[in-house]
């Protein structure tokens, strides 16, 4: 079930990792490995009690296992345990941690930026904001109602106030509705949302720029899910031309930690231009003393940081380019493919109802029912008995304004219904589809002769 064979490169890592301290006097830690084994049996069984995230069968949230380079550079850098605050607590690492970086920031078209790992997306997207309210002070934040909740939240930490945008049918942020609020409210930074959460949407970035050279505000792209598509090479017109203009935004944030193979917690935050480090300025003498270099924390809101984060980054991207026509870039279009394939099976059969095309791998669907109620409490069902197979998939709650246009000929008895929701990231999900959907198939038969 779980991959073991590569724990033997562990230890021959930490041989030639101890090759570099070998001037210093012995010293060896000695735990007591019997009462360690106690612990960690007693650790294994309670991990039971988890979703197979790690397995084909979980289709249902953003959690994608991180790759086995991953995980063994991680664990060989906690012989160390870096920090990656400063150069001091985390040399080795925090190189490694800005040569990854600069090169997440050329996947994007920037050969010039200031940019750091963060401990997720949402401390990545606080500091993009954060520089935004540094530059348009007392003016607003908007984004769409589909991009993520943190937006909303970070925004009233901030102070800041912020504006929430209807999307159109397509779960993308409404460009009319933009331009009018762009007339009439003072708003200084516009989120825009390459992969929103709910639905994998796209917003339409090359129309948000045409609004940019009008209207005097920073767009934010948050990528902190869809950001490594930009090197896939079968998404749809919308998306391939949001990807194609994204080096014109002003700040992006991406999480390795989803996407891009990394163990929790791996977020990151880049900004187009550099000067925006004048706004982390701060005197920290008790610190920094062997190297007047400078050091990731002068660029980061945050403190101590993971420097193991940026290792396991590091050895993953030596391992998998992230370049277009590469393994790593196949590995997402796979998964693209396999929402595209399980889009097509769920609109030709009559069980079922889909609305837009997966932009990413994304798929949103229902079982028929002539009322809202219905339709979310047969999703409810189907959820249950899926995972009684131990197929785990996800429901979320979407709005009318968003599924009316396209569910038309069902009873709205409120604003809201629930749906199904599967996410396809792992690129064997593409040959595990028709396990996947004999698995779906059957489920969804055996709720609907209980009806």
């Amino acid at each position: 079930m779980f991959e073991k064979d590569s724990l033997g490169l562990l230890q021959e890592s930490l041989a030639l990792l101890g090759q570099g301290f070998d001037k210093l006097p012995a010293y060896e830690e000695k735990p007591d490995i019997e009462r360690m084994r106690q612990v960690l049996y007693k650790v294994a069984v309670k991990m039971q009690d988890n979703y197979p995230y790690h397995h084909p069968y979980y289709i249902g949230q953003m959690l994608k296992p991180p790759h086995p380079i991953a995980r063994l550079a991680y664990m060989l850098a906690m012989w160390i345990n870096p920090n990656n605050h400063a150069l001091d607590g985390g040399r080795a690492s925090s190189f490694m941690e800005k040569e990854a970086v600069a090169k997440i920031a050329a996947m994007f078209g920037w050969d010039k930026h200031l940019g750091h790992l963060t401990g997720g997306g949402t401390m990545a997207n606080m500091e993009a904001l954060w520089v935004s309210g540094k530059i348009h002070p007392d003016k607003k934040i908007a984004a769409s109602s589909q991009a993520h909740y943190t937006h909303s939240r970070i925004t009233e930490v901030l102070k800041i106030p912020f504006v929430s945008i209807p999307t159109d049918k397509y779960s993308r942020i409404d460009v009319d509705t933009l331009r009018d609020l762009l007339q009439t409210e003072d708003i200084g930074t516009v989120v825009v949302t390459l992969g929103t959460t709910a639905t994998g949407a796209i917003d339409p970035l090359p129309q948000i720029l045409d609004l940019q050279k009008e209207f005097d505000f920073r767009i934010h792209a948050d990528c902190a899910y869809g950001g490594y598509f930009t090197l896939a090479d079968n998404l749809g017109d919308n998306g391939r031309a949001a990807y194609d203009c994204i080096s014109e935004v002003d700040s992006i944030v991406i999480d390795p930690h989803k996407h891009g193979l990394q163990p929790y917690g791996c977020g990151c935050v880049l900004f187009k231009d550099p000067v925006v480090g004048q706004f982390y300025k701060h005197d920290s003498p008790y610190t920094y003393f062997t190297t007047a270099d400078l050091h990731l924390g002068e660029i980061s809101l945050e403190c101590s940081r993971a420097g193991a984060a940026a290792v396991g980054l590091w050895a993953t991207m030596e391992m998998f380019p992230i370049e277009q026509g590469g393994e790593f870039a196949h590995g997402l279009e796979q998964a693209r493919e396999a929402a595209l394939d399980i889009y097509a099976r769920l609109n030709a059969d009559a069980r079922f109802m889909v609305a837009f095309e997966p932009e990413l791998d994304i798929v949103i669907f229902a079982p028929k029912g002539a009322t809202t109620s219905e339709v979310s409490a047969l999703s409810q069902a189907i959820f249950d008995e899926t995972a009684k197979n131990e197929l785990h998939m996800a429901l979320t709650n979407l709005p009318k304004s968003l599924l009316g246009a396209w569910w038309d000929d069902i009873t709205w008895e409120g604003d809201k219904v629930t749906c199904l929701r599967t996410c396809l990231m792992k690129p064997e999900h593409l040959e595990w589809m028709p396990k996947i959907w004999d698995v779906l198939d059957k489920s969804t038969d055996t709720v609907l002769s209980k009806v």
